[in-house]
């Protein structure tokens, strides 16, 4: 009966992320009537809007971070049988993302806006920049990074492998595609307005201190392999790599 439990509580929180997920595009997109930029709480004034959507973004930073790093999962996996430590995370980020898509106060005035042809060239790195983020999630470990390889796992009563330091395609030019691809995706926008800047910096702050926190966790991980793959790899610029 456990086994069921484990498989189905997986598979409960990998469907709520990917329907989170679905959703984020279209709300950074503003293709949903609650977005980024439209619908939601009204806020009193600017100010109010800009201090409610910080401390949003500020929960979601903070449980996605926290409960990302060895201390938290070794404390962690006490509590929560370590075969769901990991879906465990994933609903967790997706109920405070659900928060803030449910609770974003939009806020008016724009930064830019334009026309064609540069308005279709933004919706194209806006694509692009999701179809990269998402294909980076199948080239490493798609399964294992949203808790369904676990569980799975645990159903069979195998044991999990060792993790295998790999770096194919995207990861052979920026050490974190992931964030690439949202960082594209959060700033290609026709229409920047004073709301979506907001979310767009405050994720850009988020990926920069998120990336070094989890380079921190890999190098722990991996050692001088990882070490050895940093000298030679950018972090989130693209260029070739070092030869070495």
């Amino acid at each position: 009966m456990a086994r069921f439990a484990i498989l189905a509580f997986g598979a409960a929180s990998y469907a709520c992320a990917m329907a989170v997920i679905l959703y984020s595009i279209c709300f950074v997109g503003g293709f949903a009537p609650r977005s980024v930029d439209a619908g939601g709480p009204a806020a009193s004034s600017a100010l109010e809007a800009v201090l409610i959507n910080l401390v949003l973004l500020g929960v979601f930073a903070v449980q996605h971070s926290v409960m990302a790093r060895r201390e938290f999962k070794a404390v962690w996996t006490r509590i929560v049988p370590q075969s769901i430590e990991r879906s465990t995370y994933v609903l967790a980020a997706a109920a405070s993302l659900a928060l803030l898509f449910w609770q974003w106060r939009p806020i008016a005035g724009s930064v830019w806006s334009v026309g064609d042809p540069w308005s279709t060239v933004l919706l194209a790195v806006f694509w692009i920049g999701w179809g990269i983020a998402f294909l980076s999630t199948f080239l490493i470990s798609h399964f294992d990074l949203f808790g369904l390889a676990q569980v799975w796992a645990a159903w069979r009563g195998a044991a999990r492998p060792e993790p295998a330091f790999r770096a194919p395609l995207f990861y052979k030019v920026v050490r974190h595609p992931i964030y690439v691809g949202f960082l594209l995706a959060f700033w290609a926008t026709p229409t920047m307005t004073f709301g979506h800047a907001l979310f767009a910096a405050a994720a850009t702050g988020y990926i920069l201190i998120g990336a070094w926190l989890e380079e921190r966790d890999l190098v722990a991980l991996f050692g001088q392999t990882y070490l050895d793959y940093r000298a030679r790899v950018s972090m989130l610029i693209p260029r070739p790599p070092k030869r070495g």
